[in-house]
């Protein structure tokens, strides 16, 4: 596995799902980890489960979506190594069940909390000459999603913003990608699917979009932001990895 030794990392969103699972296997390859959430909680629940395994982890109550709070916690954490931009929601709807409110919260979290969170933490990387920003995108940052018109406006702007983030800071040894999973079975998703009357036929129709018929886990997600954290993965920025099951493999 790649090692992540000496290296700090925050990581948003990281009280749950996919943002817990990256942490986990962040810190299992000797990375500090900021335990970043806005449920003190939930990002406390994640500290506990590292250290209890031997890592090293502290809790960040942070909202992405506040602009002088990301500058706050980038002066009194420091310089950090890797930032991961995991947080972020979604909306069922069509243009016709999307309000301008549903869409301007889905910008709010979803692109501006990304570009918050980049104002405030990339100058200090780009100073340092060497890092790795992962913006958590989607496959509906790549292909359009039916019924999801508000969440894939705003996954293909994240998609845009790391193309752009690369381009323009090419030569600086800071490199930036995305993350564009498909379905991914996280804790959430369990909890909505368990809500049907049929769970399994519910699991299966969700599951069907991907070519190999099952949806990811949680650490299979973190096993690919694992490789972009770390120095092996050199060569690769402006980025979109697809873990999507073959969901766009005929697109």
């Amino acid at each position: 596995m790649f090692s992540l030794m000496t290296k700090k990392a925050l990581i948003t969103g990281a009280g749950s799902g996919i943002g817990a699972a990256i942490s986990d296997v962040f810190a299992k390859q000797g990375a500090f980890i900021f335990v970043s959430d806005r449920n003190e909680k939930a990002a406390q629940e994640t500290v506990a489960r590292i250290q209890s395994l031997g890592g090293s982890a502290q809790a960040v109550v942070l909202d992405v979506c506040q602009e002088e709070e990301c500058e706050r916690i980038a002066q009194l954490l420091g310089p950090i190594d890797i930032l991961v931009n995991n947080a972020g929601i979604g909306h069922v709807g069509s243009l016709l069940e999307t309000s301008v409110s549903d869409l301007d919260k889905l910008y709010q979290v979803n692109v501006r909390g990304v570009f918050n969170t980049c104002k405030a933490f990339v100058p200090k990387i780009l100073e340092r000459g060497a890092g790795s920003i992962i913006n958590m995108a989607s496959v509906g940052g790549v292909v359009a999603v039916r019924d999801r018109l508000a969440y894939t406006t705003s996954k293909f702007a994240v998609v845009g913003l790391t193309k752009a983030l690369a381009l323009d800071h090419s030569h600086t040894g800071v490199r930036f990608n995305c993350i564009c999973p498909g379905r991914v079975e996280t804790s959430f998703v369990k909890g909505r699917i368990a809500e049907y009357a049929d769970p399994q036929k519910a699991y299966q129709e969700m599951a069907s979009t991907q070519l190999n018929g099952r949806m990811a886990q949680p650490e299979e997600i973190a096993s690919a932001a694992l490789y972009l954290a770390a120095d092996e993965s050199s060569m690769v920025t402006g980025s979109t990895f697809m873990i999507d099951g073959g969901w766009t493999a005929g697109k």
